[in-house]
């Protein structure tokens, strides 16, 4: 895979910012492959992500970033600029559930999902053999019920141990605290096993059940300090009928959720989601 620089951006919508970009690039003969845009009517933001080709520029993605920094200051810019050549550090957080985590590690395994994960950490021990295999550490971290914050102290040394710039909830059964939410804002990713913002919290599918719903879901989202409510970075559902019980639902609803989980990540790792305010732009 060729090396490139995704240059990613958002700032209030105004005529000629593709062009002051485009030309930008082109000044230094840059070569963009990938190209995407979206302005927002409703909030008068404009949206952009491109991929440009890092050895068609003269210089690096520091001396980049130092002479883009102008237009972008003109343009209110909120942006960051990234490098193919360094990897994303994505910290798994796992409970007793192993469709999610084993999902991941499989794509992670095949190079469907480019990054490097530092450790897996769990609040139970069942899936330590299964993150061994992969050669990955496990960090088997319990929760004393009367103390739940020995547990959070220690998983938030050893995110900032492994240097993971993003963690993954993959069915991690536990509420994170608001201190560690807060420390890491756009990059915690949950899968809550229910299409959002319908069924909150815990037991969504016997929620589902009793509701008597013909669709089930799953929700890909950023966490926050308020449970379940960030924002969303994918979704999809499944079709159901009177014929099934809680346990096929939740059957068929792990399948939608590792897809989810997994769509949701790659797009994050890929630096395709721009989170603006509660809501994402997530360019294909």
């Amino acid at each position: 895979m060729q090396r490139v620089y995704r240059l990613v951006m958002s700032c209030p919508d105004s005529v000629g910012i593709v062009a002051k970009v485009s030309n930008f690039i082109a000044q230094y003969n840059g070569t963009i492959t990938e190209a995407n845009h979206h302005a927002d009517a409703s909030s008068g933001w404009f949206f952009m992500r491109n991929e440009i080709l890092a050895n068609s520029l003269p210089f690096s993605k520091e001396t980049f970033a130092e002479v883009f920094a102008p237009i972008a200051q003109d343009l209110n810019m909120q942006w960051r600029l990234t490098d193919t050549d360094e990897k994303h550090r994505l910290v798994l957080m796992c409970s007793k559930d192993s469709h999610c985590l084993a999902d991941i590690l499989n794509r992670w395994h095949s190079g469907d999902l480019v990054c490097d994960i530092p450790c897996v950490i769990s609040n139970h021990n069942d899936l330590r053999g299964l993150v061994e295999w992969h050669g990955i550490k496990f960090h088997h971290v319990p929760v004393d019920k009367t103390n739940k914050q020995e547990h959070f102290d220690e998983v938030q040394r050893l995110i900032e141990e492994s240097e993971a710039d993003t963690v993954v909830l993959a069915r991690y059964m536990q509420i994170l605290p608001e201190a560690i939410c807060k420390k890491m804002p756009g990059q915690i990713i949950n899968i809550h096993h229910s299409f959002l913002p319908s069924f909150v919290g815990a037991k969504p599918y016997h929620q589902a059940f009793e509701r008597g719903v013909k669709l089930i879901g799953a929700t890909c989202h950023y966490v926050t300090h308020e449970l379940d409510a960030g924002p969303i970075i994918d979704q999809d559902v499944a079709r159901i009928s009177h014929r099934h019980e809680v346990e096929d639902m939740v059957r068929l609803g792990k399948d939608v959720e590792k897809t989810v989980l997994a769509r949701g990540i790659r797009s994050h790792l890929e630096d395709r989601v721009i989170v603006h305010g509660n809501k994402t732009v997530v360019f294909e």
